[in-house]
């Protein structure tokens, strides 16, 4: 759907959703990311790019295809649900482009789906990024390094 109809209905006005993107584009900044929110014109049905990350853990190359659907989408404003273009997205990060189409053209990695979607039901997930260790402690959205490591120890029992 388009992107503003989405960001809308979700944070409740469009001037709230672009000062909430203003903020992540510069956190990117800081990092080398650069976000370029204004080339996104809808978003995306990722059901397709999730079944194709879970292929490319079975061959090695996930790291290579979330980074490359990550830029594709955000810094490059590409429709990652349009199946051609994410054929090629995928392909140039490194997965075999017709072990990706006959899963596409299957049921392949829906199982996974189905699975991921219960699991985030269960803990409530309402965003991402979205933490769990140990099945126990949960953390939303970006967080600083500190964070994670008091996390750490409290699952470890350290305090």
């Amino acid at each position: 759907m388009s992107r503003r109809e989405y960001r809308t209905a979700k944070f409740g006005s469009w001037e709230h959703s672009k000062q909430l993107d203003a903020k992540v584009v510069a956190v990117g900044e800081t990092e080398g990311i650069h976000f370029a929110f204004d080339r996104i014109e809808r978003t995306p049905n990722t059901s397709d790019a999730h079944r194709l990350i879970w292929l490319a853990d079975q061959g090695g190359v996930q790291d290579a295809v979330v980074e490359a659907l990550f830029r594709a989408y955000f810094t490059d404003g590409r429709d990652i649900s349009n199946r051609v273009g994410l054929l090629d997205v995928v392909a140039e990060a490194g997965l075999d482009r017709s072990k990706a189409e006959n899963l596409l053209n299957g049921d392949g990695g829906l199982e996974a789906i189905k699975e991921a979607k219960e699991l985030s039901s269960r803990f409530r997930v309402g965003g991402v990024p979205f933490f769990i260790v140990d099945g126990k402690q949960m953390l939303s959205g970006a967080q600083p390094p500190d964070a994670f490591l008091t996390m750490f120890r409290q699952s470890a029992g350290h305090g």
